[in-house]
């Protein structure tokens, strides 16, 4: 039985762990932004290696006594003890797929480009041909990695006090059981709507509908190409700039964010993130390629980037880097379904039928929602079998039910987020169309526009992640977290 820890002794690892994560943030955009070829994990873990030990863990377990800062560090000591048996593996994943390269029609393309070709290719056979290439690339030399890494994690977690995986985040507070019931909800009560609209979707964006459709179709569909026209690369920064401006923030003039614009070989195609300091360095890294997708990734990163640019400082590590992601990933979303609201295009862009255009995103959503909700209720199986690899069928089932699309069994593995961060994703779209709809009541239609509509915004992000999404939501509006309430924002775009 480990006996508790001081609170010097605490106060000692919350130190040494906001350093921890700030190394491995820095490693994270080096690598990621292309300016690293090389992912050196092994460096950071090594020199912060008290933070990984299992006594460690252990310890801050045996301290946990109501203090969410306390629970919250013995989560990160918990995650740091499994990371660190698998970061050789996720070196050489990220290794792989900034080397890999795939054969196709004679074209050598690098393996982290395969899905933006997949989604800007307009020959569907070329699509299936490179979506083929992408699943042999992860079947030979990702799988195995990954499945290594499956095994080893739950192994280990047996020697954290839990039974599996799925008991140690119970522990943790999460709510993965109601929120599972509330897919197992969501999914009943969007069966029809999905089958129709999704029907449509897919058969006014790629010419077949949903029961023809196949995997390699869906980043087409979602590409939205006859959108393009309304969202050129060049504008992009500056719609950004002007709708921060609105709520009283100078982008160019925040000295703690930096934008990454620089266009780089092996840099990630989607724009990211990276709170390296919080709030005093935040990186935000752009290449900017024009098209709906790429604007609404571009809005969502900067949703992060402002809400850790304008934490307090004064906050704890727990409290600014730890604590519930659905509190960031929602205040990312806030901003990025921005770049689908009737009105603010009709204001930012002079944008040719907006409603239509919000109408067609409507299904899309939908699809997000039906996918994590399938994802969420596979990976509390997943996390909670006593072998991984025999869930591979069940991965396919349980998605292709859920999208009427058969995902590849291939992505069994890497398309599971350590820690359940899907369910935060399910968590912060409830947040953010609750919050939506509380703005839209208090401010109007237009409410991005107002500045008292930004002041309250900057004074939530200053509170960092001290307070739950659900603490949030309740603070503002009174209400509780609802998936039920994604579903009644999607049935009104599509009216």
């Amino acid at each position: 039985m480990a006996e508790p820890l001081s609170q010097r002794q605490l106060d000692d690892l919350s130190e040494d762990a906001d350093r921890f994560i700030a190394e491995l943030d820095e490693e994270t955009y080096l690598h990621f932004s292309g300016r690293k070829a090389a992912y050196a994990l092994t460096p950071i873990y090594e020199r912060h290696e008290v933070l990984t030990r299992l006594d460690t863990a252990l310890a801050v377990g045996a301290s946990v006594d109501g203090s969410r800062n306390v629970r919250e560090l013995w989560r990160f000591a918990c995650e740091g003890y499994l990371g660190n048996f698998v970061r050789e593996e996720a070196e050489r994943v990220a290794e792989l797929e900034a080397t890999l390269k795939a054969t196709v029609g004679g074209e050598e393309i690098p393996y982290r480009n395969l899905r933006p070709a997949i989604v800007n290719e307009p020959d569907r056979g070329r699509r299936e041909r490179l979506e083929r290439a992408r699943n042999e690339l992860t079947e030979e030399h990702l799988n195995p990695l990954h499945l290594q890494a499956a095994e080893v994690i739950h192994r280990e977690t047996r020697a954290l006090g839990a039974p599996t995986y799925l008991d140690l985040y119970r522990g943790f507070g999460f709510p993965l059981d109601d929120l599972a019931a509330q897919c197992r909800d969501f999914l009943d009560s969007t069966e029809k709507l999905w089958e129709t609209e999704g029907d449509a979707f897919f058969r006014t964006n790629i010419g077949v509908g949903l029961d023809a459709a196949e995997r390699w179709d869906i980043g087409r569909a979602f590409r939205g190409t006859t959108w393009d026209v309304g969202f050129p690369a060049d504008r992009m920064v500056a719609a950004l700039e002007a709708t921060l401006a609105d709520w009283g923030i100078d982008l160019h003039a925040q000295r703690n964010v930096h934008l990454d614009l620089e266009d780089r070989p092996n840099k990630d195609p989607r724009a990211f993130c990276v709170p390296i300091e919080i709030p005093g360095r935040v990186v935000l890294v752009i290449k900017p390629q024009g098209g709906s997708e790429d604007w609404q990734s571009l809005f969502h990163e900067a949703g992060h980037t402002e809400h850790y640019a304008h934490t307090s400082p004064s906050l704890t590590v727990e409290e600014k880097r730890l604590g519930d992601n659905a509190v960031t990933e929602g205040w990312a979303m806030l901003m990025q379904y921005l770049v689908s609201d009737a009105t603010w295009l009709e204001r930012r862009l002079d944008f040719p039928r907006p409603r239509a255009y919000a109408a067609e995103l409507a299904p899309r959503l939908l699809w997000y929602l039906r996918r994590y909700c399938a994802k969420l209720l596979y990976e509390l199986e997943l996390q909670s079998a006593a072998d991984v690899a025999a869930l591979r069928p069940r991965y396919v089932e349980l998605l292709s039910d859920a999208l009427k699309v058969a995902p590849s069994d291939t992505d069994f593995l890497d398309d599971v987020d350590q820690g359940f961060y899907c369910s935060e994703y399910l968590r912060a779209w409830a947040f953010e169309s609750q919050l939506r709809g509380f703005l839209r009541e208090q401010y109007g239609s237009a409410w991005f526009t107002r500045r008292e509509a930004g002041s309250l915004i900057r004074e939530l992000w200053n509170e960092g992640q001290k307070p739950t999404a659900d603490e949030i939501l309740k603070d503002v509006s009174g209400q509780g977290i609802e998936l039920s309430a994604v579903a009644d924002r999607i049935r009104e775009a599509l009216r």
